[in-house]
């Protein structure tokens, strides 16, 4: 057998091997079945629709179109490729610390931030609590807080004015 003869051996497994991973772009997202199924623009002129999109355990988000997806051909086939990972460099949060994560949407620039310094940080136009809340410890408020529609800044007791 000569080396031309391997290579020519070889050829169709490298071709699988090298195909097997690739980077594509998010042209659709079907969020309605038990998994998500995407349609990827990946090499030219290579668009799949139907990509099943695999996400982690108790996080589930929508990407939008234009957002990045690594995909992985099941068994080096093309036939049957499957999203990993989708990521959105242009909305991505920057500058974060060591060791900190970031949940985010850039919608209305609502984020949930746990910092390196144990903090928990929820920003958003409004935050909405559903369902009993208890809290253990200190509360500072800054701003206006209302109950049941009365304003706790103004709110008067028959007894007097409230203490500053």
């Amino acid at each position: 057998m000569t080396p031309g003869d391997v290579t020519r051996l070889l050829a169709p497994i490298a071709r699988r091997v090298l195909l097997a991973i690739g980077v594509g772009r998010v042209r659709r997202v079907d969020d309605g079945g038990d998994l998500q199924r995407l349609q990827v623009s990946l090499l030219a002129a290579e668009d799949r629709d139907g990509v099943e999109r695999y996400q982690p355990y108790g996080l589930s988000s929508h990407p939008m179109a234009g957002a990045e997806a690594v995909v992985v051909s099941v068994a080096g086939s093309r036939d049957h490729p499957v999203a990993i990972a989708v990521d959105d460099r242009r909305h991505r949060p920057r500058g974060l610390q060591p060791g900190e994560v970031c949940l985010y949407t850039h919608v209305a620039g609502q984020r949930v931030t746990l910092l390196a310094n144990g903090t928990i940080r929820i920003e958003g136009s409004a935050i909405e609590l559903v369902g009993p809340v208890q809290v253990t410890g200190d509360v500072t408020v800054s701003g206006d807080v209302t109950a049941g529609g009365i304003s706790l800044r103004t709110h008067r007791h028959a007894g007097g004015p409230l203490p500053s």
